[in-house]
Order: C-alpha cells, then structure tokens, then sequence
C-alpha cells in the first residue's frame, strides 16, 4: 500500500459522504488558520504524512512546517500551521492528529531503545506486528525514530518460523521447499529461518541456502555461544522477550540485530491538537 492509498482509504472512512457538521455549520467560502500544538515531550514523526493529508483533501490549503521528523518536541512547541478553507481544516484535523500521535509515540520509544544500544554493532528492527492498513505509517516512524524495518510483508522476504518449519516437516524440509519455489518462480528472495535451540542452529549451519537466522527466545548467555557458533557465517536476528531491561544485555553477545514487535504494538501515542487561531 502506498501512503496515497492509505490516505485515500482513511478518508474514505471518517468522512464518508462529507463531513456533515462543518458542511451545515461554517460558510463554503471562510478562510481560516490553525497550528499544531504539542501537549507531550518526545520524538515527533508524521509531519509528511501530514502534509500530504492536508494536499489530498484540499491542494489549496497553504501548510508552514517549523520542525520536522525525527527533531524532538516540546510541550508548546508549534510544529506547523495550516491556512485555507476551514470547512477542508476540519475535514483533515483528526487524519492528521490520529497519524502524528501514534507516529510520534512510535519514533519516541523507538529512539529510546535505539539509545540503548550505543557502542555495539546490534541495530533494531520492526516487525509486521503493525494496526492493519497503517503499517506504511508505523514503520515509517520506526525509521524516524533511528530503528530499521524489516520485511514490509509476507511478499519481500522467505522467513521460516516455527509453524511453517512444523507444518513442513522440519528445517531442511522448509529450507528445501523454499529454495525449490524461488527457482520455479524465478524470484530472489532472502531467506530466513527462526531456530530455538543449538541443535536447529547446526542444522540451518548444515543445510546452507539461508540468509539469516532468527535466534527466538534464547538467553543472552545462550545467544552469545550462539553467535560464537555461528562466527558470520549467517546474518543473526535475536527477539523474544526483550525489553528495555535487557537489551543492553542481548546486543551485547554480537548478534547484527535485534526484532522488537513492542515497537509498533504496545506504545501510546503523544498528545496533540489542532487549534484554530
């Protein structure tokens, strides 16, 4: 989905067949200006998403940014302004905030965690652990906020988890079958295997073909003789159970990265509002 798309299907669900309250209530034709205001400290992301909900709903309208992503915010600081028709201000007020809030509160704990790895080589990853048809925008923040994406969808990338490796009949199975269909169908897709225990590391060691391997739910301890095992010789990927408690921990046995599905599922997003002035 393009950011175009989700604009056009959000619209499309809050306003319907208009927004019927400022059709009746404010004159076609009065001008009017409104800024946005930050009521929380953080990390702010959705500023582009802003503006092109603002142009989608009415080109006309004239916005003035004055921060832009990834800078970080203030209670009273004034992170753009809007003027044109007020009828088409109303129209795009709640897409803007809905978008900016949950955004910001992305990129701020995301900017958090990415802090806390400072001095290793681990970096951060997403997951498609996204709110259905507003992943472009979650991820977006997630790069805003210093982390990195992974796959966007099932569609970019061959990643072999526990149900698929069980469904298959084992490791080499899927790995097997995986390989067979890229050359069937002509694609080039890496391929990445979650394992869960020394045995499945030597076998995904074994089969070749992988491109990465997805170390779920092993302790630090554990995953650091992991990553001694695997010396390089396969991209390694640690998630399951980490937090900001422990991250530090996880990064710190050599692993290249580290998948949080929090950053995009258990976040609130900043307070902000639209005010007409």
């Amino acid at each position: 989905m393009t950011l175009h798309e989700f604009i056009q299907l959000a619209l499309a669900e809050d306003v319907g067949d208009g927004d019927h309250t400022s059709l009746s209530t404010i004159p076609a034709d009065a001008q009017k200006r409104a800024r946005l205001l930050v009521k929380q400290d953080g990390i702010l992301a959705g500023v582009e998403v802003a503006q092109a909900v603002f142009h989608e709903v009415d080109p006309d309208l004239q916005v003035h940014v004055n921060i832009e992503d990834g800078q970080a915010i203030h209670y009273g600081d004034i992170v753009l302004t809007v003027d044109g028709r007020a009828q088409s201000i109303l129209k795009a007020e709640r897409l803007v905030l809905n978008c900016m809030q949950r955004m910001s509160g992305i990129a701020t704990h995301t900017r958090t965690m990415v802090s806390l790895l400072e001095g290793t080589k681990t970096r951060l990853l997403d997951t498609r652990k996204t709110t259905p048809n507003f992943r472009i925008c979650e991820k977006m923040a997630v790069k805003i906020g210093g982390a990195y994406n992974h796959r966007i969808g099932l569609y970019d990338m061959i990643l072999i988890k526990d149900n698929h490796i069980d469904y298959a009949g084992g490791i080499t199975a899927a790995v097997t079958k995986a390989v067979q269909y890229l050359e069937t169908t002509g694609r080039s897709l890496p391929i990445e295997v979650e394992v869960r225990n020394r045995k499945e590391v030597e076998e995904v060691l074994t089969i070749g073909h992988v491109n990465r391997m997805l170390l779920d739910n092993f302790e630090p301890a554990e995953l650091k003789k992991m990553v001694e095992l695997i010396n390089g010789r396969i991209i390694t990927e640690a998630s399951g159970g980490i937090d900001e408690k422990n991250l530090r921990a996880y990064a710190e046995t050599g692993v290249d990265y580290i998948s949080s599905g929090a950053l995009t599922h258990q976040v609130r997003s900043l307070d902000m509002s639209l005010k007409a002035y």
